[in-house]
């Protein structure tokens, strides 16, 4: 695998309203977890497109790896021109420093939001782009990564194309592990 894009719930999906909430440690953890034995074995892209909630953690989590990694690159590639121009000042700024440490940037669509095609078309590229897809994503708690999990479902059906889940259980394991440590003496 070469190119494995990231994605997930937007923050307010999952009820995240804060960039410190342990929550977001959690799923950041969650997706080191599962990438750094990605790039061990090859993998050069990380792909998100830029959004509030997984997204951005996962581009926060990759900027983070390259200290460790200098061979993975990350790109965001967004759906639309000036995705963030409705978001507050603190996530406008958190996401201006992903597009600064990312390696490469650019949008599908070269105009601002227009209409909910442009989340399909960008969902087409991506998925055409890519070796492998991890979503974080529950069958069982459905929101708008529903949308690619199926199209990618398809292309898993005819292209290369590996999809790998981190659900709610994989976050609660990750969440009690953690809890075990912190009562547990060294």
């Amino acid at each position: 695998m070469k190119t494995l894009v990231i994605s997930g719930y937007r923050a307010q999906e999952i009820g995240i309203f804060k960039s410190d909430d342990p929550a977001v440690r959690i799923i950041k953890k969650a997706i080191r977890q599962r990438v750094e034995p990605l790039i061990e074995e090859g993998l050069e892209w990380v792909i998100v497109s830029g959004g509030l909630g997984i997204e951005q953690w996962a581009a926060e989590e990759v900027i983070q790896m390259k200290r460790d990694h200098a061979q993975i690159q990350l790109a965001v590639i967004t759906p639309f021109l000036n995705q963030q121009e409705k978001w507050n000042e603190e996530n406008q700024n958190k996401y201006q420093n992903i597009l600064k440490s990312a390696d490469f940037t650019a949008s599908v669509s070269n105009k601002s939001y227009t209409d909910p095609s442009q989340f399909k078309n960008r969902d087409d590229l991506l998925l055409r782009k890519a070796d492998g897809l991890l979503i974080v994503y529950d069958e069982e708690k459905d929101g708008s990564p529903g949308f690619l999990v199926k199209k990618a479902k398809n292309y898993a059906e005819t292209d290369k194309l590996e999809i790998m889940y981190i659900n709610f259980q994989d976050l609660q394991w990750i969440a009690d592990e953690e809890a075990l440590n912190e009562i547990e003496p060294d």
